[in-house]
């Protein structure tokens, strides 16, 4: 997959693509129906297939005082769009020359004289250029002006639930990360360098490898079940987000205690993925009382992990391969 990030001066292998346009946070299924629909449509007309996104976030562009919880960092997210054999993902800048393109500008600037598109596919909310102008009707109009192909998505979901980015926030803030795996396709993950801590893990017996999180990045506090990725390998361990109530409440730090392991894992670059919500967050009265708890924690993991091995067919689904189905309110297939 080739990457680009500016408009001007697009290599010839890459012009006359079908084109997937979105900010695609989270890639969720939604969003996978739209770059699965931009691959068939290359696949049929013989041409490169390709997807646009933007970076920053427009709205961490327009409103950098409001944080953003994001899914999907850039590398996230183009590790996810690579999955799909994608030719060509272009990340394009967005400022304020981006943000000051009025519709007509952006299609006629970007999309024609750039990457000379042959088929463009957006989903059914995507909205464009100055004053969000541009939406898909208007997308479709010009289209046809310049001689482009275009694709509207229409809204996807399952089990009367649409597909949303907004959505999968609110599942992981409301602690239910198999509820969001179920929109997204797959364990929803972060990725973060271990730094030291307190080493209250270590001598309560549980040493933990820990992240420090943006604010934005937060989701519900307490106790998970989850896989971590290290240099390439799978562990099984327990996470606990929160601002450790029985000690100092304070800034909230994602510890995770792996089991069977005891590698120096100080600086390295992990990837976590919340598997299941096992508790909140809570004071107790002692020591003690938290490591009798721990214990407890471990084992409701271990057990859930287990189970997740054996059998998990939905989510078990390679990346763009899992069903999508038009979103229906009451639909319950």
């Amino acid at each position: 997959m080739e990457l680009l990030k500016q408009y001007r001066n697009v290599p010839v292998p890459q012009q006359g693509c079908s084109l997937a346009i979105g900010n695609f946070d989270g890639v969720h299924k939604g969003h996978q129906k739209v770059l699965a629909t931009a691959m068939q449509v290359a696949s049929d007309q013989g041409i490169p297939s390709g997807v646009m996104a933007f970076e920053p976030h427009p709205r961490v562009f327009f409103q950098p005082q409001r944080p953003l919880f994001r899914l999907t960092s850039l590398d996230a997210k183009l590790d996810l769009f690579s999955t799909f054999g994608l030719d060509l993902a272009a990340v394009m800048p967005f400022n304020a020359d981006m943000a000051s393109l009025s519709a007509h500008d952006f299609v006629a600037k970007v999309l024609v004289d750039g990457f000379k598109v042959r088929h463009v596919v957006t989903g059914y909310n995507f909205f464009f250029g100055q004053g969000r102008g541009g939406n898909p009707q208007v997308l479709a109009k010009l289209g046809e002006q310049y001689g482009f192909g275009v694709t509207t998505v229409q809204v996807q979901g399952e089990a009367g639930d649409r597909f949303s980015s907004s959505r999968v926030r609110e599942l992981l803030q409301e602690g239910d990360p198999r509820g969001a795996a179920e929109m997204l396709g797959y364990w929803w993950r972060i990725k973060g360098t271990v730094t030291g801590g307190a080493q209250r893990g270590t001598w309560l017996g549980f040493p933990t490898a820990n992240i420090t999180l943006k604010n934005s990045e937060e989701f519900h506090h307490g106790i998970y079940a989850v896989r971590v990725y290290i240099d390439g390998a799978v562990h099984h361990g327990a996470a606990y987000l929160g601002t450790r109530p029985t000690f100092d409440d304070g800034h909230p730090v994602l510890e995770t205690f792996l089991f069977d392991f005891e590698d120096d894992i100080y600086g390295k670059e992990i990837l976590i993925e919340l598997i299941a919500f096992i508790r909140e967050d809570i004071r107790f009265k002692d020591e003690e009382e938290l490591k009798t708890n721990m214990r407890k924690d471990c084992e409701k993991a271990k057990a859930i992990l287990r189970k997740i091995e054996q059998a998990d067919p939905m989510l078990a689904l390679p990346l763009g391969k899992a069903r999508h189905v038009p979103y229906q309110p009451g639909n319950k297939d």
